[in-house]
């Protein structure tokens, strides 16, 4: 399972973070990487650093031109795409009674319309080259739970569990399977954004967000890693039939349990 030999991955938001740490993962296993970024210039720059092929693109998942072109881009120079990883997001901290609606847009077009743009794409390809394929969506814990300030966060990341499911259904006569990766917190540079703005709305420190906020409901009080979201997405991209389909991987600690 562990194998990507011969297989075209696109994961967005791949210029850092857990994006990032799955593109190297893909790339070690051997497959072609397509690094999709916002950022041109960090995505570009990590494709070069991963080797194997790799190619950075600048895509704003939002945009519907930039994702047909940028998919396009991948079959010209990579071939179709066989693993979509839709990993691109933000997070904005603000209770509801404050959440601008211009900020309640932009967060779902982020995690929604950039997951429904980028498998649309993807599954296009998938079905033409009629070898199968593996769509990946990084939900979180959150797609499981609540927590307060988050409310475009939560109802984004629980939508993405109806999109897989639907992704599933249609995709099973074509070999695609979906699936949702949901993380607890892992350290990356979004999560430490979070710790003090919380720490802000709570009234507590910073110390008492990551203890009593973040990892209160672990088994082990610990983060999860990027190396754990990384194995866990290598796994699911080279599971090899509908038998693992419309599900949700929790990877949290224990945070959440189903």
């Amino acid at each position: 399972m562990h194998d990507l030999a011969g297989k075209v991955a696109v994961v967005t938001g791949a210029a850092s973070g857990i994006g990032r740490a799955i593109a190297e993962a893909y790339a070690k296993a051997g497959a072609r990487v397509a690094v999709a970024d916002i950022d041109a210039g960090k995505a570009s720059d990590a494709a070069s650093a991963m080797g194997h092929g790799a190619i950075g693109l600048a895509m704003d998942v939002t945009d519907e031109a930039q994702v047909e072109a940028g998919f396009a881009r991948v079959a010209r120079e990579l071939g179709p795409v066989d693993i979509l990883v839709s990993n691109a997001g933000i997070q904005i901290i603000s209770p509801i009674v404050d959440f601008t609606y211009a900020d309640w847009r932009r967060m779902l077009a982020i995690h929604l319309d950039g997951a429904f743009l980028t498998t649309r794409a993807a599954m296009r390809q998938m079905v033409e080259a009629r070898r199968g394929g593996s769509i990946i969506l990084m939900g979180s814990a959150h797609s499981h739970v609540a927590s307060k300030f988050k409310a475009p966060y939560v109802t984004a990341k629980h939508g993405l569990l109806g999109l897989a499911r639907v992704i599933a259904k249609e995709g099973a006569a074509d070999g695609i399977r979906a699936n949702v990766i949901c993380p607890g917190f892992v350290r990356t540079p979004l999560v430490e954004k979070q710790i003090p703005e919380q720490a802000r709305e709570l009234g507590i420190s910073e110390d008492a967000v990551v203890r009593d906020v973040m990892l209160r409901d672990t088994v082990d009080g610990e983060f999860t890693t990027l190396e754990d979201i990384a194995d866990t997405a290598l796994f699911l991209a080279g599971f090899g039939s509908n038998a693992l389909t419309g599900q949700s991987l929790l990877v949290s600690h224990g945070w959440h349990m189903e």
